[in-house]
């Protein structure tokens, strides 16, 4: 088994199911003991602002504020670069913890030895 896992959502509200099923893999990866890296891209950029997670609502899915909690507690969050800069999204705006980044940083993480990615 993999022993890191780089997940990048790219999905919001927009698909909701898809969004849901990235959030939820990261967060029983993680409690599962594997090393996880969250990669918030489109419309999942809103969710590195205070407050835009719990807005998202999904019928008999985990809420996505507890998701990402355990996320940024124990695992690592990043908003991609231009997708910040596409929604005038700064350092100073994300919630604590979220880091931006590009594909620079991705593909390093994506190809790193003992990791598998995943695209929602």
């Amino acid at each position: 088994m993999a022993k890191k896992l780089v997940i990048k959502v790219t999905a919001g509200a927009d698909a909701p199911e898809r969004c849901s099923q990235a959030f939820t893999v990261a967060a029983v990866a993680l409690a599962s003991g594997v090393d996880v890296s969250l990669w918030l891209t489109g419309e999942s950029a809103w969710f590195a602002l205070p407050g835009r997670a719990a807005e998202f609502e999904l019928p008999h899915a985990a809420p996505l504020p507890d998701l990402l909690d355990s996320l940024l507690t124990a695992g690592r969050v990043t908003l991609c670069t231009q997708c910040a800069a596409r929604r005038d999204i700064s350092e100073q705006d994300v919630i604590e913890g979220v880091r931006i980044a590009g594909a620079q940083v991705f593909v390093q993480e994506a190809m790193a030895e003992e990791t598998q990615a995943l695209v929602y």
